[in-house]
């Protein structure tokens, strides 16, 4: 690998990743392993199957795996491919009823993934066989956890238990930890289909630096010098600012804030990359999840979902404030893509070196590079002795 592939440890002399992280196929599947499916990552949100029996399909990273709810009220998560001929099970979201019927020879699974039904499996009108033992041919199901309605999985299955993984993000919020969230209807909702490469929507929710010029909107109030850096190394980074303003509705009403939150919060909020995909924003009265889905090494699906602290059929009041919500964060987070599509394209020129990190500025950038470059090593030393 050459001297620019990885960041340097002092950010002062350090370049960025080099443009095969963002170009090349080959090295997207290579990241794939690495930083996706050996991490927890998310993968979709829990209240996408609100009932017992609620399937949804989800393509994450070209995996085809099915969220679903259990008869218990537990999420699971499974490869969404029949243990038989390999058929995709759950084309879209529907609910199961208590079944995972494959649609091409019609082997049943039960909602706990275990193998149900195999008509004709032993010849017509012989529904077993010596040499289909179906206690062995169950569903795979995939390490998955649940936090803040995000659907974790681990795919590797490897991973370190999701609380180790997750204590020092719990424990930087822990006034917001435990707290109800409900997703809210509408246009709370929401999805940007965009032509980059998934680190780079990371990397511009990371840092506040092009906030005067991206978000003129947000900057006139919450201003560049109100914001400050996080750095948790090897586990996440963003920003945060001094000055949040509520949003408040035409008649004055604004939403309830979480409760048992310090004076902090009354006007500071936080906006976090978790390590690798997953975007959060916390704030008194309502926060969000945006869900980097990568679909190639140019292509990503953002997901966006608001929460707030009340169950939204409880407050018709609060409803198009609500939809005014979902409306100016779709705005605010869709003047990034220009940006993020504009470094995409300018990583295919071939003299681009990775760039020149700002040490002010540019630091939790360069935290999330360094993260990207020690997996990827580590996958080359575990590759190497085996």
């Amino acid at each position: 690998m050459d001297a620019l592939q990885f960041p340097e440890r002092r950010i002062e002399s350090s370049r960025g990743l080099a443009n095969a992280h963002y170009v090349s196929s080959d090295r997207y599947y290579e990241e794939r392993e690495a930083l996706l499916f050996s991490s927890w990552s998310g993968a979709a949100v829990a209240s996408d199957v609100p009932n017992p029996g609620d399937a949804a399909p989800i393509d994450f990273a070209g995996m085809p795996l099915l969220l679903l709810r259990d008869h218990d009220g537990d999420v699971k998560v499974f490869q969404n491919t029949c243990r038989h001929r390999g058929m995709i099970l759950v084309e879209e979201k529907c609910n199961l009823r208590g079944t995972i019927r494959c649609p091409y020879h019609s082997w049943c699974y039960n909602l706990d993934g275990s193998l149900r039904a195999t008509p004709h499996v032993g010849g017509p009108g012989r529904n077993f066989d010596e040499n289909v033992d179906r206690r062995n041919l169950g569903l795979f199901e995939v390490r998955s956890c649940v936090w803040r309605d995000i659907v974790f999985v681990n795919i590797s299955g490897d991973a370190p238990e999701f609380d180790e993984y997750a204590k020092v993000i719990k424990d930087r919020w822990k006034e917001h930890e435990g707290k109800p969230l409900y997703a809210g209807p509408g246009s709370s909702s929401f999805e940007f289909d965009v032509a980059c490469n998934w680190k780079l929507a990371v990397e511009n929710y990371c840092e506040s630096y092009h906030l005067p010029w991206i978000h003129p909107g947000l900057n006139s109030y919450s201003k560049l010098e109100d914001h400050y850096h996080i750095e948790e190394p090897g586990l996440f980074s963003g920003q945060g600012t001094l000055v949040y303003r509520q949003i408040v509705g035409e008649k004055g009403e604004r939403f309830p804030d979480f409760d048992g939150l310090s004076e902090f919060w009354n006007e500071g909020a936080e906006y976090v990359a978790l390590y690798p995909n997953v975007l959060l924003a916390v704030q008194r009265d309502h926060a969000y999840v945006l869900l980097l889905l990568p679909q190639g090494p140019g292509r990503t699906i953002e997901r966006v979902q608001i929460y707030y602290p009340f169950e939204p059929e409880t407050r018709p009041d609060l409803a198009q404030l609500m939809e005014t919500n979902g409306k100016l964060w779709f705005g605010v987070l869709g003047e990034d893509l220009f940006v993020v599509e504009g470094m995409q394209r300018g990583r295919h020129g071939v003299m681009f070196d990775g760039g020149k990190f700002a040490p002010k500025m540019d630091g939790p950038n360069h935290l999330f590079h360094l993260w990207v470059a020690d997996r990827m090593l580590a996958r080359g030393r575990r590759m190497a002795a085996e």
